[in-house]
């Protein structure tokens, strides 16, 4: 079983930091929001990094209110980028736990988690650390990712080195020449199977839906999350829900950035909607 299409993440200059080690700030992005804008959080895929995020950043500070960007901050996991020294996390709700934490430091603004993959179960429990404060997020995006109770498990992080780049390779989620540079998967194998890890032992446990608006996100030749399993996020908010459905496949968003940015800025669903194309 996959439980993500990896992109392997190299060292790059670094994003602006926030107050917290978990969190990035995006650039472009406005030093003081405007009053009204959103703070858009992303939660990176298995073997991401906050940098993933920079596209849409873009995408975003284009989309203003009264003239002035949405603020765009990225998560960090430990173990990766600029934590490359500090240990991996291998537990999907002590990466949320971390998460939340920074999240709850921050000064009170409309709070939009985006999350593709891996990520969108780890703001999905975010979401429910935040609605357990009493400060639910205003939306929560889920992209190309399982409803948190149809996420099958699997022992892709059991394989050797070979068997998980052959996984990596079918997924279709990085360049091959980085799949054939030694050097680089030396450096990001070790932060890939520690997600797999992450996501294949993670499991739901039941509660009531979240109050926090859920819209999903997908790619029509995805082959890992199907339109279903998409779909079945539906179950987990009595808020409001809509389903997109995108042509592309685990990583359709590369080529949808701007669409993407629409959705993060634009009023939460408060109706079943589904739409396709």
């Amino acid at each position: 079983m996959a439980c993500d299409a990896p992109t392997v993440t190299l060292p790059r200059p670094r994003s602006a930091p926030a107050a917290d080690p978990w969190l990035r700030r995006l650039r472009p992005g406005p030093a003081q929001p405007a009053v009204g804008a959103a703070r858009v959080v992303c939660f990176p895929h298995a073997g991401g990094g906050a940098g993933t995020y920079r596209p849409l950043a873009t995408a975003v500070a284009a989309r203003t209110v009264d003239g002035r960007p949405h603020e765009v901050l990225a998560v960090q996991y430990p173990g990766r980028n600029d934590r490359i020294r500090e240990a991996r996390v291998e537990d999907l709700r002590t990466l949320a736990a971390g998460a939340h934490r920074a999240l709850a430091a921050l000064p009170d603004r409309p709070l939009v988690l985006l999350g593709h993959s891996m990520g969108a179960l780890v703001a999905y429990e975010v979401a429910r650390l935040l609605e357990r404060d009493g400060h639910p997020p205003a939306h929560l995006i889920v992209s190309s990712a399982w409803a948190p109770h149809r996420v099958p498990g699997g022992t892709v992080h059991l394989r050797d080195d070979d068997g998980l780049i052959d996984e990596i390779r079918r997924t279709r989620g990085t360049d091959q020449r980085l799949l054939d540079n030694r050097d680089v998967l030396a450096m990001a194998l070790p932060v890939v199977r520690s997600d797999y890890r992450a996501v294949e032992t993670y499991r739901h446990r039941p509660s009531p839906p979240l109050t926090t608006p859920v819209t999903a996100l997908t790619g029509d030749r995805d082959p890992l999350v199907t339109v279903a399993d998409a779909a079945a996020w539906q179950t987990h908010s009595r808020a409001g829900f809509r389903l997109r459905v995108f042509p592309g496949d685990h990583f359709y968003l590369t080529g949808h950035w701007a669409q993407l940015a629409d959705h993060l800025v634009s009023a939460p669903p408060r109706l079943v909607a589904v739409a396709v194309g």
